[in-house]
């Protein structure tokens, strides 16, 4: 008689919400296997098994060997239990809220897979364009989860009771469908109409048809997705866009678009092998791609820019827009207001929309999580994020880090993401924004409370915010530290930036870089605006070993609305007064809300030192020069004025020497800037092209900061540099700076997972707290740390 054996398997990792519980039912099938498989509550799954040991043997490889393309395991604990010969059959159990102690994670949503998109293109099926069609391998699921273990109960699903086709696909161990939580059909489950934004009163009609019909007349219409509502115009358009830019009050922020298909994103685009196959992933990102010449779609969905942002569908309801669509390209924008987060209820659709959309092309299913677009730019060759959310959230980042603590951070208040380390994994949420409006004060706070939540957290060891003293974000941090009676601790903006890219690129414990980090604005550690820094440091301290030349700011803000104001703060110190003056009037009036009187103003300003604080911003300086050049001259919407300057830096040549120099002061080296203005003005009153101006600007800032790191780098015997913050996602400066850093043996550390902006600042401020607290427990132990690691 063969040897029977009775086997215990606790799984931990991304395991709920793919189809794993019928992959298990099979495998057991397939081995005579008996026993059970169940979903945890804190996302893991058990399975327990009886059989032939050489059966048993044969399953546990195929476990990890065939597990789904999607699962990913943290741990996989097998426990041989004496045989006991206990069960009949093996069957999928009722789930339970146990724990299985190891570290889950719910599954992000999902584009819809290849099978299910033939099948709403198959008049025999009963799936025929019906825009909620999935199965296990696709579909919605971080944004419909309520609660865990991942059953259709604790999903908005619950609202849509099984019909009697679908229950015999769900119950059915060979269909695709089964076991699949988000399985309907048009017979029993959610459904779209359409409505006059005018009055609320139903189009007659089929919707999504009618709603293609009404975007190929022209007519705006607010669609609500799988997180959120979209706002879509035809994409060929140019009236129809620019009716979209007036009534949502964006005069020059680029619009994403949606296109039917690869082919049609490659008649007005270049597309590489890895974008390509990003706009393919299930993942679906938004992805910037360089436009091509004459752009055929409208000129106004991205004004100024050499790039636009292209998705594919990645939902039902987009396949069949398409399907009904004589155009095959759409815009398809956040309906949010600025500064506000995705609307996700009707009645705050209607409420917030009035004046805006034409229709109304609205679904029943609730959205409980809402959740953006994520955004990719390839940057020199490689994928970075510039926003991290539907389809990656809430997929955690494993650091190689030896923590065990529970932390919480916050983030900033622009791009904000927020961050709970557990264990070794760290989870960010999806993207928040800006937080300054009171809904994304409260969506903040929602989307912290749902990662506590989903992840089962009982405990914080330390809630860590930005060190700047006014950001919103801190009444959220104090309420969570009095619940969780948790301390609150204050880190250095850049000093984020520079922990965030060490624990990406999984940089030790011990180890120091030298980072380049390069962004609009973080508070510094003498209470001035910082933002062009070159820092020495690990993850338990910081120095500040160079910055930028500091800059006047006159009206401190002010000047990051009005370029006008910071060029000439910049200009003042290295151009005669009169002859500033006549050319701020003559080229760059457009940079001064009031005018030649403002101008005016803006002197006696400076010359009175009164609120003209000090800042070494990368970004003020690539704002004041696209002023200085004519291309931008006021910010409507975050980056402007340096994407803009990059889109005409693109084409030029950057051979123009520009006199940036380094000049030491006590406590820091100084990149100068003022003179290399100076020079652009001269040059540009000759006759120079902007563009190479452009250019030669930006190689010569990139220039400048790599050689002073990477003369730090030798002097300390460090051998990565890294650059981070927004600066980075310049792709000239990005190539510039590697090839730089490259050229002299050192490593180049960038971003490739997270954001290299805000929107990865809270992993930085993350593993900042755990660090602390890991310090503490090495100090309090008096452990070495090599018995730590």
């Amino acid at each position: 008689m063969p040897q029977k054996v009775r086997v215990l398997v606790h799984v931990s990792g991304l395991v709920q919400g793919l189809g794993y519980r019928p992959f298990v039912y099979k495998l057991a099938k397939r081995h005579n296997l008996t026993g059970y498989v169940l979903n945890l509550g804190d996302a893991g799954v058990r399975i327990e098994v009886e059989g032939g040991k050489k059966n048993v043997e044969a399953f546990l490889r195929a476990l990890t060997d065939e597990k789904p393309p999607l699962a990913n395991y943290t741990d996989l604990r097998i426990d041989f239990k004496p045989f006991k010969d206990e069960f009949k059959d093996f069957m999928i159990e009722r789930s339970s809220k146990e724990s299985c102690g190891g570290l889950s994670y719910p599954t992000p949503d999902l584009a819809m897979c290849k099978d299910c998109i033939t099948e709403i293109f198959n008049p025999q099926l009963r799936f025929y364009l019906y825009p909620f069609t999935s199965c296990t391998n696709c579909g919605p699921r971080f944004t419909i989860i309520e609660d865990l273990p991942y059953d259709r109960e604790r999903t908005t699903m619950i609202d849509f009771p099984f019909c009697q086709e679908c229950r015999k696909e769900y119950d059915d161990p060979n269909d695709r469908r089964f076991n699949a939580q988000t399985t309907c059909c048009p017979n029993c489950g959610p459904r779209y109409e359409l409505l006059r934004g005018r009055d609320g009163s139903l189009v007659s009609g089929e919707p999504i048809r009618e709603a293609a019909r009404l975007l190929n007349e022209g007519h705006i219409v607010a669609i609500k997705g799988i997180g959120g509502f979209h706002l879509s115009v035809d994409a060929y358009n140019e009236e129809a866009v620019n009716e979209l830019r007036v009534r949502r009050r964006k005069p020059q922020k680029p619009f994403a678009v949606m296109s039917s298909n690869l082919k049609e994103v490659k008649a007005f685009t270049y597309v590489s092998k890895i974008e390509e196959q990003l706009l393919e992933s299930l993942a679906a990102p938004i992805i910037l791609l360089r436009k091509k010449r004459p752009f055929s779609l409208a000129e106004n969905i991205s004004p100024g820019l050499h790039n636009v942002g292209v998705m594919l569908p990645y939902s039902g309801i987009h396949h069949a827009l398409f399907h009904h669509s004589k155009t095959q390209t759409l815009v398809m924008t956040s309906a949010n207001n600025p500064d506000e987060p995705m609307i996700i209820e009707d009645y705050e659709a209607f409420r917030k929309m009035e004046g805006v959309a034409d229709y109304f092309l609205m679904h029943n299913r609730r959205i409980y999580m809402r959740c953006d677009d994520s955004v990719i730019r390839v940057v020199d060759d490689k994928p970075l994020p510039i926003r991290r959310s539907r389809g990656y959230t809430p997929t955690p980042l494993s650091i190689p880090l030896p923590f065990n603590s529970n932390v919480l951070a916050i983030g900033g208040e622009f791009m904000v993401t927020s961050c709970l380390i557990k264990k070794d994994s760290a989870f960010l949420s999806q993207h928040i924004g800006e937080v300054e409006a009171p809904e994304s004060i409260q969506f903040l706070d929602e989307a912290i409370e749902h990662l506590i939540n989903v992840l089962k957290i009982e405990s914080l060891d330390s809630i860590v915010v930005d060190l700047h003293p006014m950001f919103h974000s801190r009444r959220i941090s104090e309420r969570i530290a009095k619940r969780f009676d948790a301390p609150i601790l204050g880190v250095q903006h850049h000093h984020a930036h520079l922990a965030s890219l060490m624990a990406e690129n999984r940089v030790n414990l011990e180890d120091e870089i030298v980072a380049i980090t390069c962004d609009g604005v973080g508070y510094g550690t003498d209470k001035s605006a910082w933002g062009g820094e070159i820092l020495v440091g690990g993850y338990n301290k910081f120095e500040r070993v160079a910055s930028l030349e500091p800059q006047f700011m006159p009206g401190g803000d002010l000047s990051a609305i009005w370029y006008g104001r910071m060029l000439q703060g910049i200009l003042y110190k290295v151009v005669e007064r009169d002859e500033l003056a006549i050319f701020l009037k003559d080229r760059c009036i457009d940079g001064f809300k009031y005018g030649a009187k403002e101008v005016e103003m803006v002197f006696q300003q400076l010359d009175k030192g009164i609120n003209t604080p000090l800042t070494t911003s990368t970004g003020r300086v690539l704002d004041a020069l696209s002023c200085l050049l004519g291309v931008c001259f006021k910010r409507t919407y975050e980056g402007e004025g340096a994407m803009k300057l990059e889109s005409i830096a693109i084409e030029g040549n950057d051979s123009i020497p520009l006199p940036f120099k380094t000049q030491s002061l006590v406590d820091r080296d100084v990149l100068t800037t003022s003179y290399a203005f100076a020079e652009v003005k001269t040059l540009l009153q000759k006759g120079d092209s902007r563009r190479h101006l452009a250019a030669s600007f930006q190689r010569g800032l990139a220039e400048g900061l790599a050689d002073i790191a990477i003369e730090v780098a030798k002097k300390r015997g460090i051998d990565s540099i890294g650059f981070s913050g927004g600066v980075a996602y310049n792709e000239a400066m990005t190539r510039i700076i590697r090839r730089k850093v490259e050229n002299e043996d050192l490593n180049f550390l960038r971003h490739r997972i997270l954001p290299c902006g805000d929107g990865g600042l809270a992993l930085g401020q993350a593993v900042l707290g755990a660090a602390k607290l890991l310090a503490k427990d090495i100090k309090d132990t008096k452990r070495p740390l090599s018995k730590v690691l």
